[in-house]
């Protein structure tokens, strides 16, 4: 009996083993744990051209002024090769719209990057009207949590810059946002507020009327069921009407709108 019985642990070991490798396999892949994930990936040549990589790697033509984090966790950063691509594509933006300010980086980085004529609008939830935030049914209350943590603040990375001038900073729940003063604006649209479902929907309904015809929405944490479920719920479903792609290598996700 007792040999019956090592038998079965080591067998849900070696299960357990594989799983966790799969797992991890997948998660280099940027894929679910028995194939790709429901968005389509692209390259990231296929955002924009610019980024074609030329004999030496990335051209002088995506040098940018940038800040990276490095190894410093700060609260709701993308990641240095991502802030890199949000900079290298306000180069080309006359008009840029965020939701999610966070700490005001995405919104310095673009104005540092942007022509001298740029505008940029960014939307966050300030410290005192946290209690307008409105918890979805479906929402997780990790997710509700985690963006009342990244509505913490009311100076920003761009404050007492040369180019805070050019930032108009809007404040309120996204949900209640009233986009109709924005409406085929933007040349550039990131989505980065909460990762709730709820507010997912909703702010993504809100970009793609803001985006002008030709221009470019990305959303951040497509990055799988186990990081941040209401966003990969919400684009998967979204990605049923809408052609969304996946920029490898990256949590974006993103759609151009016809023009």
């Amino acid at each position: 009996m007792t040999g019956w019985i090592v038998a079965a642990l080591l067998g849900i070991a070696c299960v357990v083993l594989a799983v966790r490798v799969l797992a991890d396999r997948a998660r280099r892949k940027q894929q679910g744990l028995f194939g790709p994930w429901p968005i389509r990936r692209i390259r990231l040549h296929e955002v924009d051209p610019v980024f074609t990589a030329g004999a030496f790697g990335p051209t002088v033509a995506t040098e940018v002024a940038f800040i990276g984090r490095g190894p410093i966790m700060v609260p709701g950063g993308t990641s240095d090769a991502e802030a890199w691509i949000l900079a290298v594509l306000a180069k080309g933006a006359d008009c840029l719209f965020e939701f999610g300010t966070c700490t005001g980086k995405t919104a310095y980085l673009w104005g540092r990057n942007a022509p001298d004529n740029s505008v940029i609008a960014t939307l966050t939830l300030a410290p005192s009207q946290q209690h307008e935030y409105v918890k979805g049914p479906n929402d997780t209350e990790e997710d509700t949590q985690f963006a009342l943590n990244e509505s913490a603040f009311d100076a920003f990375l761009y404050t007492g810059t040369p180019i805070a001038g050019r930032v108009q900073q809007l404040y309120g729940d996204s949900k209640q946002f009233d986009e109709t003063p924005f409406l085929d604006w933007a040349d550039l649209v990131f989505v980065d507020g909460s990762h709730a479902q709820s507010y997912v929907e909703s702010d993504s309904a809100k970009a793609m009327r803001i985006v002008k015809p030709g221009g470019l929405v990305l959303w951040h944490d497509y990055a799988g069921p186990g990081h941040a479920p209401g966003v990969f719920a919400a684009l998967n479903a979204l990605a049923s009407t809408v052609p969304l792609r996946h920029v490898d290598g990256t949590t974006f996700a993103m759609w151009r709108r016809p023009a």
